[in-house]
């Protein structure tokens, strides 16, 4: 997809390869492992769970990653893909739709979007642990 004169889709593989070969998303991951833990939140998902705000091509390689790795019949594979469908890549729809129709004052677009995307991320967790926990 062009956007802005620019192949976007490439670009945001690459960054992601990038975030992951450096090793980024494994750093987060360890510095947010005693919250995730007391929480019951699946570790291993949060670089798809960040990934997912901004891009859903390179969200679902990350899933697909995931699958590979533990399973799509496991606790994580489930979550995962429940996530998946219940959340939105808010700052790519943002900037596609605001822009579109030159809109320069969001307002509570974006707390919103990130809000429900919380609730969407929340009820995610409890309906896998609810029906495969």
């Amino acid at each position: 997809m062009f956007y802005g004169g620019f192949l976007v889709y490439p670009i945001i593989c690459v960054a992601v390869g990038m975030l992951r070969a450096s090793g980024a998303f494994d750093i987060l991951s360890s510095l947010i492992t005693p919250v995730m833990d007391y929480i019951g939140y699946p570790t291993e998902s949060v670089p798809l769970t960040l990934m997912r705000l901004v891009s859903s091509s390179a969200a679902t390689g990350l899933l697909l990653d995931l699958f590979e790795r533990h399973g799509p019949d496991s606790f994580l594979g489930q979550f995962v893909s429940i996530m998946m469908s219940s959340t939105e890549t808010i700052f790519y729809t943002m900037s596609i739709y605001f822009m579109s129709i030159k809109i320069t004052k969001t307002r509570f677009t974006l707390a919103g979007a990130l809000l429900a995307n919380f609730v969407g991320i929340t009820m995610s967790l409890w309906l896998t642990g609810y029906l495969y926990g």
